[in-house]
């Protein structure tokens, strides 16, 4: 327990820091700009405590559920005064706007950067060749002992170890490679699997034994499984099962690297986490339906969208059960998350108001060719009722994933 809290308390403190860099990234880039930043704090409420110094105010506020920089002249309708008016944001030119207003996430990019890059030249970084699935149609096993991977199977006690499969009773033995099942050639494991899934009943098996071709029948019963629809979804299905496990991959699930090679290392898994981190927002409205359900009773599926409160009780968690590359892990993903969720073009995200600057320049380039005057900034005014829909959107989002992760949690282990 002590050490599950610790996590939590580490976590949280991690996404603290997110948030702090969040804010000193808009700061940071507006004042090297010459902008005027008036306010830097961290929180929101009351004020625990500030100190100004020079022209800006620092502090820390009570609710530590964000933050703010308060730039002067963000857009045209926000008041400055007369000594402020010619350093307000909105008088600098287009791309200096979108670095500060980009700023914020590219924080977000390091943090995550540097957390992998410490990972890799101490615990190390997943490894993609332990991560693939068994290619070969080697039989390893036909006991119903096997790794569990998944929590279906964690908590599956329909096959306690040692028990007789069909697999075992039919003949077949560790190091059989299968060449084909009910006459359909075999070249791979999930070849097999596809072959098995839809077999039901008597199915022949042609198998490779120390050089020789041996006909067995295995006697394929159908049973309810999770099972993976092409995605990273499961659904449960009527398929046949034998018994019999792959050849395990033998490669290390972790990749140390020395300073120099981590850098590389570290590249080449920030892709691969921006890529995953994309795949997560295409699938973000889709999932919401599931949590959803998960408030009124239903099972929590791993891959709902967590709220802040979810993703630091995982870490607590992970904490707990001493897997620390989990822990760091998520708190990197977590940075790549807000990074690329920022960056979206929705008011009030740093992304939407990129987006109206890039409109704003536009529009004038296209009077400019028509021999018009510039347009002038843009009328937040107008957009005012698009903004309270999308922030009523995502406050209504957030209380269902803090809800969810309070009633039913997302939990490592069952």
């Amino acid at each position: 327990m002590v050490w599950f809290i610790l996590g939590i308390v580490l976590f949280a403190l991690g996404i603290c820091l997110s948030v702090a860099l969040h804010e000193a990234g808009h700061m940071w880039a507006a004042k090297a700009f010459g902008m005027k930043v008036r306010r830097y704090f961290i929180g929101f409420g009351p004020t625990i405590f500030s100190f100004r110094r020079g022209e800006t105010e620092y502090g820390v506020k009570w609710i530590p559920l964000g933050g703010f920089c308060d730039i002067a002249g963000m857009t045209a309708l926000d008041e400055v005064t007369p000594d402020e008016s010619k350093r307000a944001m909105w008088r600098f030119k287009t791309w200096k706007r979108t670095v500060v207003m980009s700023a914020g996430s590219a924080m977000h990019f390091i943090l995550g950067f540097i957390i992998l890059y410490l990972m890799a030249v101490t615990m190390g970084l997943p490894n993609p060749a332990a991560q693939a699935a068994p290619t070969e149609a080697v039989i390893s096993g036909t006991s119903c002992a096997r790794a569990a991977t998944t929590m279906e199977q964690l908590n599956d006690t329909s096959c306690p170890p040692g028990a007789p499969t069909p697999a075992k009773t039919a003949g077949l033995q560790a190091g059989d490679r299968v060449v084909s099942v009910a006459g359909k050639p075999i070249k791979t494991w999930r070849e097999m699997l596809a072959a098995v899934q839809v077999a039901s009943g008597p199915t022949p098996f042609v198998v490779e034994r120390n050089g020789q071709r041996i006909n067995l029948t295995v006697d394929v019963p159908r049973v309810q499984r999770l099972v993976a629809d092409g995605s990273d979804k499961t659904t449960v299905k009527d398929v046949g099962m034998i018994g019999a496990s792959p050849v395990q991959n033998t490669a290390p699930p972790l990749l140390t690297y020395g300073p120099v090679d981590a850098i590389g290392g570290t590249l080449g898994f920030t892709g691969t986490m921006f890529s995953e981190t994309a795949k997560r927002l295409i699938e973000f409205p889709s999932r919401i339906p599931a949590v959803v359900d998960s408030i009124f009773g239903g099972e929590r599926d791993p891959n709902t969208p967590v709220s802040v409160v979810g993703a630091s009780r995982i870490g607590g968690e992970a904490a707990e059960q001493g897997l620390w590359e989990i822990f760091v892990l998520l708190l990197a993903s977590l940075n790549f998350f807000i990074g690329v969720f920022n960056l979206l073009p929705l008011l009030p995200l740093d992304g939407g108001h990129i987006a109206v600057v890039w409109y704003e320049r536009v529009r004038d380039w296209v009077r400019k060719l028509r021999g018009k005057a510039a347009g002038g900034p843009v009328d937040y005014t107008k957009l005012s009722a698009v903004t309270m829909v999308l922030v009523f959107i995502g406050g209504a989002v957030t209380l269902l994933t803090v809800t969810a992760d309070i009633v039913n949690p997302v939990k490592l282990f069952q």
